[in-house]
């Protein structure tokens, strides 16, 4: 889970919780199909070593946009659905199933029904960057990610999986590790972090993944679809008549 504890003076920041309304002010789902995809292959990894003041809210929980109108199902049946804030300007797909809940500190909030330990969520929070290159390469993120992971007095081990980049709306870092807490056993978080207008976007997919029951193939292949589509919404440029 992203922490502010391996961020150096993160300033203040306050945050509003999205709302499930369907007026235009607010975030509304849509269904559509994502067809499979391979994931994407990262791209070289560029490092810099920027001094800069960046604020990562705790997650407490561990393409297409509005005209998309396609299905993705997986083995189990599940539908991804396009879930849109326009209020906060971003896009994801969610398993159609999960339930939308309310929790302090997350502007969207997903739980599996039958195991809310699995679940999605965004932050959304200001900082005084354009970019996350800004800030460092994806090596040096997510490098700095599992340190502060493994300082937390639950976490028995937390071990890198894979480090990416690919391109949104802007650039976009993702990441996959594995942690073995104390609190709910081995877990696989699926993470994408992008910066636009001034504002850090952080995505984590969190699901079980202990030996007894492990991650299966066809519930991987649906998280990762919610993983590569998280982006930002397009800016949209002003009409002169």
């Amino acid at each position: 889970m992203w922490s502010s504890s391996f961020l150096a003076s993160p300033p203040k920041l306050s945050l509003l919780s999205s709302s499930s309304s369907s007026s235009p002010a607010h975030p509304k789902i849509q269904t559509l199909l994502c067809f499979t995809q391979n994931p994407s292959s990262a791209a070289g990894i560029r490092f810099s070593k920027r001094h800069l003041n960046i604020s990562i809210l705790t997650l407490l929980f561990n393409g297409g946009f509005l005209l998309d109108t396609a299905k993705s199902i997986s083995e189990s049946g599940d539908l991804l659905q396009r879930y849109t804030d326009p209020k906060d300007g971003f896009t994801l797909l969610v398993p159609s199933s999960w339930i939308k809940v309310e929790k302090a500190g997350a502007n969207a909030l997903f739980e599996e029904p039958d195991k809310r330990s699995n679940n999605i969520g965004v932050v959304v929070s200001p900082v005084r960057i354009k970019s996350l290159q800004d800030f460092g390469s994806p090596q040096f993120v997510v490098d700095k990610l599992i340190n502060a992971e493994k300082r937390k007095e639950s976490t028995k081990e937390a071990e890198v999986v894979s480090v990416g980049e690919r391109s949104g709306q802007g650039q976009v870092y993702e990441f996959e590790y594995k942690i073995d807490s104390t609190r709910g056993g081995i877990k696989r978080v699926f993470s994408a972090a992008f910066v636009s207008s001034k504002k850090l976007y952080l995505l984590n997919v969190v699901h079980s993944d202990n030996p007894e029951n492990p991650l299966d193939s066809s519930t991987r292949l649906l998280l990762e679809q919610v993983l590569h589509s998280f982006d930002a919404l397009p800016l949209t440029q002003p009409s002169f008549l």
